[in-house]
């Protein structure tokens, strides 16, 4: 099998080859998040993303109709579940990558397997990889991404679009009076939550909270004689998390009424693909995670749908 899978795979580099050397004068040298240089199309026609952030990203922009295939859990927008599948981002298949004749591929650095991204660039397919940590690493990655696709207005609407609502965010954070201690339960069985430095760390604390679970391991694990002894004012529990429903997911935390939280009644279930994907919508979790946080600051400058 292995035999006949490097026949493929040689066969498909030489119509690449040749493919693309006709297009190789319409080509523009970028460099790409992680400093590559990579020879992308003057315009790109046919697009396999490896990630699903990635594909949202490219229908955000405007240029989901250049997608000719996506990776398993590319289910936003809904356009998306209609794209060919190359396997997950992390155990990609590059003999069907191949045979959709991509003429650019689009990657992720914390994720896809850089020797992945080797091969198909040794395939001779053009493979630009983004490298987004922070929410302003996300904007440059619409800047970035807009450019290779020849989207660069649409880039900068967006763009303008999060510095607005992050401004809007920013200014109603700093009349909050005090700052609830959260926990963010990203899975059940084991209870796994995120640790500094990732994404629901940095939207917890600029939705002016303290994360429960701040620490050196980006995900640690859990019991609940470790979450009886941080009393957490405030749980919120990714949609998710175990495969479970909301009334499973809360019915767990239900049974330690000495806990604030549930004491209080401040157990909230959320949309895990708010929080979980370096795109711009983590910009609509950061605005729900302000809006459980604060309650009691009721301003309509966070309204992702208010004009300048």
């Amino acid at each position: 099998m292995q035999i006949k899978n490097s026949f493929f795979l040689k066969i498909f580099a030489l119509v690449f080859a040749f493919s693309l050397a006709q297009s190789s004068a319409h080509a523009r040298e970028l460099i790409d998040q992680v400093g590559r240089s990579v020879n992308v199309p003057e315009e790109p026609r046919r697009i396999v993303s490896l990630m699903p952030s990635v594909t949202e990203m490219v229908y955000d922009l405007g240029a989901g109709d250049l997608l000719v295939g996506a990776t398993l859990y590319a289910t936003f927008p809904p356009e998306a579940l209609s794209l060919p599948r190359v396997g997950s981002y992390n155990h990609l298949d590059v003999e069907k990558i191949v045979r959709l004749q991509p003429d650019l591929c689009l990657a992720v650095r914390d994720g896809n397997p850089i020797h992945i991204v080797d091969k198909l660039v040794a395939l001779g397919v053009p493979v630009f990889v983004l490298d987004p940590r922070t929410l302003e690493e996300i904007k440059e990655s619409v800047f970035l991404l807009g450019r290779a696709l020849g989207m660069e207005k649409n880039a900068a609407i967006i763009a303008v679009d999060m510095d607005r609502r992050l401004a809007a965010i920013d200014n109603t954070v700093k009349l909050a009076r005090f700052s609830p201690k959260v926990f963010f339960q990203i899975d059940a069985a084991p209870i796994i939550s995120a640790g500094s430095n990732t994404f629901i760390d940095r939207l917890i604390v600029r939705a002016g909270g303290i994360n429960m679970a701040s620490g050196p391991k980006p995900y640690p694990r859990f019991s609940w004689e470790d979450i009886l002894k941080m009393q957490p004012e405030l749980v919120i529990i990714a949609s998710m998390a175990g495969g479970h429903t909301t009334e499973e997911l809360k019915a767990g935390w239900e049974k330690w009424p000495q806990i604030p939280a549930v004491k209080n009644n401040r157990l909230y279930v959320v949309d895990a693909d708010l929080f979980d994907r370096p795109i711009p919508r983590l910009i609509d979790g950061l605005e729900r995670l302000l809006e459980i946080l604060h309650p009691e600051l009721k301003s309509t400058a966070i309204s992702k749908h208010q004009t300048q």
